[in-house]
């Protein structure tokens, strides 16, 4: 991933503070910097690191209104003006990605702590546990359709039953009776009664089963543009995509099999949209610093779903520290590591290898946070999966139940009539 990629841009002006003016231009966010290009020269007038951003605030003052400024370390102060589509939108943006980086600083420096093969050997024990994950799921998934045939097919002696109830008692009824059975309630309407019954627990304890949260992530999203984009969260359930706001209320939810399409705009920006007829779509724009944790469960739900956008190719590389972060990790490294004060020669290069290399790199750790955020997503749907066929259990041990008893009162009726 280009680390100059922009998440988002937005037009705009700056206030030069050394010439006295404004320039315009367009103001830029990347995975780790804020910067305003001009619009005139082409050139980068401003540019910082979001780790230096003290605070960001929406001020006004009395030769200019409706400013976005942003404080960087030194007491440097940048003001940003007429930004469009206004500036609540954009304050949203930054003060997310400001908050997400400083909540999840780099893994440069925690990376060098243990031997370099042990990243591989992790994501070889994952991608094994997740093989064996998704055989278990072909399994659990062709069991159930065996169950559904058992359903299917007890339906059909159920069926067979009322049919065989009718006939008896039009045969059991009085030669005085002209209506052809007697006026109480035949025993396929209870049956049907109980059915009924049966079919609305097993539709209850899908709907809790379905209603398990598979991720939750901070976001910033808006209901089709980008005039409205608010702080709020995705939650990525078994069944659903759920909308909420700060305060976890719910803004809208999309069902799996409602949701028509997933565009991917860039690792951090996704719309979710579902379309009808004779009336408008439905569709959110998601932005968050924490996408990529999602998108990885997306890709497995919503796989013929997806699409990704021409703006997704500069997003397409893994991650690269830069020179500065590789820096900072490698001397952190080697304040928390004590080397001997006596070490032969021989060794002294391989102990030094052992402490200047990291054993998982960044990318390795991010490829394990997304099988393993996979392999949360294959247990939920297994548990899931689970919890519906030990109801079809109940359901089917009742129904045989009960069809061997109206089997057995039949067979006494048939036995009178003879």
């Amino acid at each position: 991933m280009s680390r100059d990629a922009p998440i988002h841009s937005w037009p705009g002006s700056y206030y030069i503070n050394s010439q006295k003016r404004w320039e315009s231009g367009t103001l830029s966010l990347t995975r780790t910097t804020v910067r305003f290009i001009s619009s005139h020269s082409k050139g980068c007038v401003a540019s910082f690191r979001l780790s230096r951003i003290v605070e960001i605030k929406m001020e006004t003052s009395s030769f200019i209104f409706s400013t976005l400024t942003v404080l960087e370390e030194g007491n440097v102060k940048h003001w940003f003006g007429s930004l469009k589509p206004h500036r609540a939108a954009v304050f949203n943006v930054l003060e997310h990605f400001w908050r997400e980086r400083l909540l999840s600083p780099t893994s440069e420096a925690r990376g060098a702590e243990s031997q370099p093969s042990k990243g591989r050997e992790l994501i070889s024990l994952v991608a094994g546990a997740q093989r064996r994950l998704e055989d278990t799921g072909m399994v659990l998934s062709h069991q159930g359709e065996q169950f559904d045939n058992m359903m299917q097919g007890l339906e059909n002696i159920d069926s067979d039953l009322g049919v065989a109830d009718k006939l008896l008692s039009e045969l059991e009824s009085p030669s005085w009776w002209p209506f052809g059975k007697l006026p109480w309630k035949s025993q396929q309407e209870a049956k049907a009664e109980d059915a009924s019954k049966a079919a609305a627990a097993l539709s209850a304890g899908k709907d809790s089963s379905r209603s398990k949260v598979i991720a939750s992530i901070p976001a910033v999203l808006s209901k089709g543009g980008d005039s409205d984009l608010k702080p709020g969260c995705l939650l990525v359930l078994v069944s659903s995509l759920e909308a909420r706001d700060t305060g976890c209320h719910l803004i809208h939810r999309f069902e799996r099999s409602e949701i028509d399409e997933i565009r991917v705009h860039s690792p951090y920006e996704i719309a979710v949209r579902q379309r009808f007829i004779g009336k408008p779509d439905v569709c959110y724009r998601f932005l968050s610093a924490k996408m990529p944790e999602a998108l990885c469960v997306l890709e497995m739900q919503y796989r013929k779903k997806m699409e990704l956008t021409s703006e997704y190719a500069a997003f397409r590389a893994t991650p690269l520290a830069s020179p500065s972060d590789r820096e900072a990790g490698l001397t952190q490294g080697c304040q928390d590591t004590e080397l001997p004060v006596e070490v032969p020669a021989g060794e002294l290069s391989q102990l030094q290898v052992q402490v200047l290399q990291p054993s998982v790199s960044q990318a390795e750790a991010q490829e394990l946070k997304q099988m393993l955020m996979q392999l949360k997503n294959l247990a939920l749907e297994a548990e899931t999966e689970l919890e519906r066929q030990d109801e079809v259990l109940d359901v089917l041990t009742s129904s045989t139940d009960r069809a061997t008893m109206h089997i057995g009162k039949h067979t006494c009726r048939m036995k009178r009539l003879l």
